[in-house]
């Protein structure tokens, strides 16, 4: 990628910004053949099929123009869903009291995954309770990946 992934956020957020919805975070999954881009929003009302399109549309000119990646890439556009996935901080304080799947980016305790309820963040630091009782507290630059579960 010729940018990194804030610099290309950061350009992409005032974008969907100026369209009235949130940019909830990006994922970039670099392949040789053909990397994803994939673009998380969301609104106040949901997100439609409608509202997707009209993103996607608006950042693949935006794109075009900025040229931030290299090779050929798929843009996805798509809205949080039930599993919805955390980014940064505000999203884990947001969302405290949800029930959150964590992968980390390496061993913690011998563990790399992690259920439990998020408590939200102290000290710079992702805290969870798992089933069990026992209190995690993680480090955001070592979650790899974050996501509500859904309660139905």
């Amino acid at each position: 990628m010729r940018q990194d992934l804030q610099t290309l956020k950061r350009t992409l957020t005032a974008v969907v910004e100026a369209m009235g919805y949130e940019l909830v975070g990006i994922e970039f999954h670099a392949h040789r053949d053909n990397s994803l881009l994939r673009i998380y929003i969301d609104s106040e009302n949901g997100i439609n099929l409608d509202d997707c399109q009209r993103v996607s549309h608006q950042l693949s000119g935006v794109l075009e123009v900025e040229d931030p990646i290299t090779g050929r890439y798929t843009l996805e556009v798509s809205s949080p869903g039930l599993d919805r996935p955390l980014f940064e901080v505000g999203h884990f304080i947001r969302f405290a009291g949800s029930e959150v799947r964590i992968q980390l980016r390496e061993l913690l305790d011998g563990r790399r995954k992690l259920i439990g309820r998020l408590l939200g963040m102290r000290d710079n630091e992702v805290v969870i309770v798992d089933s069990e009782g026992r209190e995690w507290r993680v480090p955001l630059e070592r979650i790899e990946k974050a996501r509500l579960v859904p309660e139905l």
